[in-house]
């Protein structure tokens, strides 16, 4: 017997690895030392931060079953951009930079042009925020994986100088909480978007929606990194900020909330997007379900000092609301909810 016929295709690996990479060099700058081939990738860190004292910020995460929905359609650059965004976002809620990322892609089966499809997104992700796709691993694991199933994982690291490390130290009643549209479901809430949608094809349109089923759902997670230079531009004092993933805004706001503060949002203050409204209609999914399941239209929370409110709302690009404030904590609620859709 010999590796192949056991399950594992060597040389589909090393076409795989050939085909990335070209867009994985691409997002290689002076301060990329080793990368592709090595065994670890060696970064200059000389200079992390242009001031203070630089801290390294790290995160880890996945797209989870976005990529059934990926495999099912046929379109792999999408969740490759999902991957790099939604790590770039976790660190930005500390105020971090981002400086170079990893992936790992696992399959029952590599398929070359799929994994170079994927990575070439992530490289593409990686070039608009300014950051190295320095590495990574693709594994074949049919004892692992079924048929046609993988997974998609990427490891970032960024920097911040620790004076300007944000750590919701500084939140106090009477802020007011800036809600940033989301641009559709993000990396989150897919297997229960999955099991709403059964029975429908992905290349089906959808009126409600305006698009294809598939469409809506690859839409890809929306990085805030230009959100958030435009805020520290403009002066805007950024007091926490929470990056709305799994837990939805029930979980997600208390992570960066000192002791003592609750945080009350207006659901009436945004509008509740298509897709979302279909699939609560659809799935007759209860109001603190979809607010714990789904980002629901608001894909990062940015809390400021009242007076700067509007100030920050002009700053950004990205559609955002005044969605709520900050209160002394009454209850054992962190988060309350008032109004609604």
């Amino acid at each position: 017997m010999d590796y192949k016929e056991a399950g594992v295709d060597i040389d589909e690996g090393a076409r795989a690895v050939s085909m990335m990479k070209a867009a994985v060099e691409a997002t290689h700058g002076p301060r990329v030392l080793a990368g592709v081939g090595a065994f670890g990738g060696l970064f200059d860190a000389a200079a992390l931060t242009p001031e203070g004292s630089p801290v390294l910020v790290a995160s880890t995460d996945g797209v989870g079953t976005k990529t059934r929905v990926a495999a099912a359609v046929g379109r792999f650059d999408t969740i490759g951009h999902d991957i790099v965004n939604h790590c770039v976002n976790d660190i930005l809620v500390q105020g971090a930079r981002p400086l170079f990322f990893l992936d790992y892609v696992a399959a029952n089966k590599l398929v070359p042009e799929v994994v170079a499809a994927t990575v070439a997104g992530a490289a593409a992700a990686c070039t608009k925020a300014g950051c190295a796709l320095l590495g990574g691993e693709t594994a074949e694991m049919p004892g692992v994986y079924g048929p046609g199933e993988f997974d998609l994982v990427g490891t970032i690291v960024g920097a911040v100088a620790r004076e300007r490390i944000i750590d919701g130290s500084a939140v106090q009643p009477g802020d007011v909480v800036i809600g940033l549209a989301s641009s559709g479901l993000h990396t989150n809430g897919f297997t229960l978007a999955r099991h709403i949608a059964q029975g429908i094809d992905y290349d089906q349109h959808i009126e409600a929606l305006g698009t294809t089923l598939g469409d809506a759902f690859l839409a890809p997670h929306r990085s805030y990194l230009a959100d958030h230079q435009a805020l520290e531009a403009a002066g805007v004092q950024i007091n926490a900020m929470a990056h709305i993933t799994g837990g939805g805004l029930v979980d997600n706001p208390p992570r960066v909330l000192p002791e003592g503060a609750a945080m009350t949002l207006d659901l009436s203050a945004w509008p509740l997007p298509p897709l979302f409204k279909w699939l609560q209609e659809r799935g007759d999914v209860a109001r603190d379900e979809m607010l714990r399941v789904f980002n629901v239209g608001l894909g990062m929370l940015v809390i400021v000092p009242a007076a700067q409110a509007d100030d920050a709302i002009n700053a950004v690009t990205t559609r955002a609301w005044k969605v709520g404030e900050i209160i002394n904590q009454g209850s054992k609620d962190k988060v309350t909810f008032t109004g609604t859709w």
